[in-house]
């Protein structure tokens, strides 16, 4: 079976709800800062409650295994999309900063319930030998949805006003939320393990070696991939670019990203995770060590280029290792630590490059976060289990705890 007929399946179920969700993420995200302002927070205020979706999503990563393993991905999502819908809402009506930042943290939370009920889908429905494409692509058309929504978000806002981005979210919450919910949950491979839970503290002190040295490579990756955000418009100013170029420099980086993100995806079905793991961290540190070199709008926009090969080269990394080495018994419960490791380096790396802009000058912030890059895929290039993936393997899949013992 090809990669392209295996994952047909998945085109109305899983990735264009995929796209959808995140056209409606892209909507939202340029108007949030916008309307806390709008209602009278202080600059620094408003950029809280646009870190707030982050922490939503760090805090919902605790208790979204635990909910997926009991009640399905099919009932997850369903809730996640209710609990994100009223979400959007609260934001959509919103009076008050706080109350913008409640929202805001409903979304967050939803995310993490919707995300991690996908990545589980995945991990279940799809076989190994395709499960790395079809998380890459699973990203990729978010990161589409993403790039996407805030054009639709404009046209929008230019007839109702700045909330209109957040109209746009809530059909794209609602819609993908449906979609979704038409498909049943997949049968389960290890169907003598049903019922088996466990608690996310006991995940932790279970897994603790594999989370301390590996998820410390994916946290890093997290850090590295979201900083992208904060860095390049912070340089892009510190160069005197204005609005326009800014955009235009991102939007660049992110179809470079897109078109790299499938590909991606076959090489790592092909020659292992190693194979692009790596290479996607060394990229982006490097990519993080030239933009103090850049001094105009070319250059900066040729840096944007190289950090778009290396972001588009690891979506879908993390997801597929963490369907890779999750226990089946345990799957919901041990994606849940696994994705906590990433989405805090996701709420972090963007916060610490703000933090050390405050204190040192911004290149070696930057010089900064490239180096925590490389140190990132050291530790990935160590600790990513030995993995054989060509010629595909049987539909059963590896035993996380001998993968475990690989990378020890």
């Amino acid at each position: 079976m090809s990669g392209e007929t295996g994952l047909k399946p998945l085109v109305t179920t899983v990735f264009v709800p995929a796209a959808i969700f995140g056209i409606g993420q892209g909507a939202a995200a340029p108007v949030m800062a916008l309307t806390a302002r709008e209602l009278g927070a202080s600059v620094a205020v408003s950029g809280l409650i646009v870190a707030v979706v982050g922490l939503g999503a760090v805090l919902g990563d605790l208790p979204a295994g635990r909910i997926v393993a009991r009640f399905g991905e099919r009932r997850s999502i369903i809730g996640g999309s209710t609990v994100g819908a009223a979400g959007v809402l609260v934001c959509l009506l919103a009076q008050t900063p706080w109350m913008l930042g409640v929202g805001a943290l409903l979304t967050g939370l939803a995310n993490a319930v919707w995300g991690l009920a996908r990545q589980s889908y995945l991990a279940d429905a799809v076989p190994i030998g395709l499960r790395a494409r079809a998380m890459s692509s699973f990203a990729a058309m978010w990161r589409l949805g993403f790039f996407v929504g805030p054009l639709l978000g404009a046209a929008v806002i230019l007839v109702v006003g700045a909330r209109g981005g957040f109209m746009v979210q809530f059909v794209g919450v609602v819609l993908s939320g449906w979609l979704m919910s038409r498909v049943p949950d997949p049968p389960r491979r290890h169907a003598g393990t049903a019922g088996t839970h466990a608690t996310l503290p006991s995940i932790l002190r279970r897994h603790r070696k594999l989370l301390a040295t590996l998820g410390a490579g994916s946290l890093l990756m997290g850090a590295a991939r979201a900083s992208r955000e904060a860095v390049l418009p912070l340089w892009a100013a510190h160069l005197g670019l204005d609005a326009a170029q800014v955009s235009l420099v991102f939007g660049v980086g992110a179809a470079v990203d897109l078109l790299c993100s499938y590909p991606a995806g076959h090489f790592m079905d092909r020659y292992g995770r190693r194979f692009i793991a790596v290479p996607s961290l060394l990229v982006i540190g490097v990519s993080y060590l030239a933009l103090p070199f850049s001094h105009d709008l070319v250059s900066i926009g040729a840096v944007a280029v190289v950090m778009g090969i290396g972001n588009g080269l690891g979506n879908g990394v993390i997801m597929t290792l963490g369907a890779d080495i999750a226990p089946p018994a345990t799957r919901a419960e041990f994606l849940a630590a696994w994705r906590l490791t990433h989405d805090t380096g996701m709420f972090a790396g963007p916060f610490g490059v703000g933090a050390l802009a405050a204190v040192v000058p911004l290149g070696a912030a930057v010089a900064a976060i490239g180096g925590a890059a490389l140190v990132g895929a050291g530790l990935l290039f160590r600790f990513i289990p030995v993995y054989s993936p060509w010629p595909p393997p049987p539909a059963s899949e590896p035993d996380s705890s001998s993968l475990e013992k690989q990378e020890a």
